[in-house]
């Protein structure tokens, strides 16, 4: 709950301190540092639990000092937005979406579904299937299958940071597809490396979705709009990170876990499309919207 609270405001906060000169700024840094902060923890945990001393409270430990750490440095930042009455009142959990960037949100909603539908799927069901292709009962493998997709989301915000959102978005779908269908193949065949490649490939276009939705919508928002649209973004991302990670457990449970690995690649490449066609037909509306 904490960290759900603090995402909405930090990505404004990140807005707000970003220079004028660097429209993009924001959109890099919440890319590459979220999906960065997950490989780091992902591999830093499978280290620690299979090689270090007290598996199941050194991470926490740790992690507590990581974020009395961060404390003190939040209390230092200093304050982008006026004073004003109402403090308790602005506590007040609020989600909207500005009219005039309504079609843009639309527009972002199957990239921020899939990316956060797939990260989901890795860190709830990946180290059984890393186990069952992999042949690798070691929690460290695990871990590096997840830093694997996750670092390749980094790499995809911060190597594609200089394009427009649009490309983006086009390179993300293309590559999400591509690399579940390589996945697909991997899990099907039992192609360990096929399963490595796919994963990074689709991690690859998770960084890719999750810079073009961010930088799409963070220009398009007014300074107080930014915490309550950010914040509806990310209950959308939470909802498609939870949801079909317990859809999966189930369906697992009933078809198994192969079966329900291939219903879930489908089901994203099915939403990469969408957005492909969405840039599309949108495309064609400026379009005609300029010749008329």
């Amino acid at each position: 709950m904490a960290t759900s609270a603090a995402t909405g405001a930090v990505t404004a906060g990140l807005v707000d301190f970003q220079a004028g000169r660097n429209p993009r700024l924001a959109a890099t840094v919440n890319g590459v540092s979220t999906t960065l902060g997950l490989a780091v923890g992902a591999l830093g945990s499978g280290l620690l639990v299979q090689y270090a001393p007290m598996p199941t409270t050194l991470v926490h430990a740790l992690l507590i000092a990581v974020f009395l750490i961060t404390t003190s440095g939040v209390a230092l930042m200093p304050e982008t937005a006026a004073r004003r009455p109402g403090a308790w009142r602005s506590h007040r959990p609020r989600v909207a979406v500005p009219g005039r960037i309504r079609p843009h949100f639309l527009l972002s909603t199957p990239s921020l579904v899939a990316l956060w539908a797939l990260g989901g799927f890795h860190l709830s069901l990946g180290p059984a299937l890393t186990a069952t292709v992999l042949h690798a009962q070691n929690v460290l493998v695990a871990g590096v299958v997840v830093g694997i997709l996750t670092a390749s989301g980094a790499l995809g915000s911060f190597t594609l940071r200089r394009r427009e959102p649009r490309g983006v978005l086009v390179i993300g779908s293309v590559a999400l597809a591509a690399g579940m269908v390589v996945t697909l193949v991997g899990v099907a065949a039992g192609v360990p490396a096929a399963y490595l490649v796919g994963t990074a490939v689709a991690g690859y276009g998770c960084g890719a979705f999750f810079l073009g939705a961010f930088g799409a919508l963070a220009p398009l928002a007014a300074p107080e709009e930014r915490a309550s649209l950010f914040s509806t973004v990310y209950v959308v991302s939470y909802l498609a990170f939870g949801i079909p990670a317990i859809a999966a457990g189930v369906a697992s449970t009933a078809f198994g876990l192969r079966a329900t690995a291939v219903g879930h690649a489908a089901a994203l490449i099915v939403l990469a499309g969408s957005v492909l066609v969405g840039l599309a037909v949108r495309g064609r509306g400026g379009e005609t919207g300029r010749e008329a």
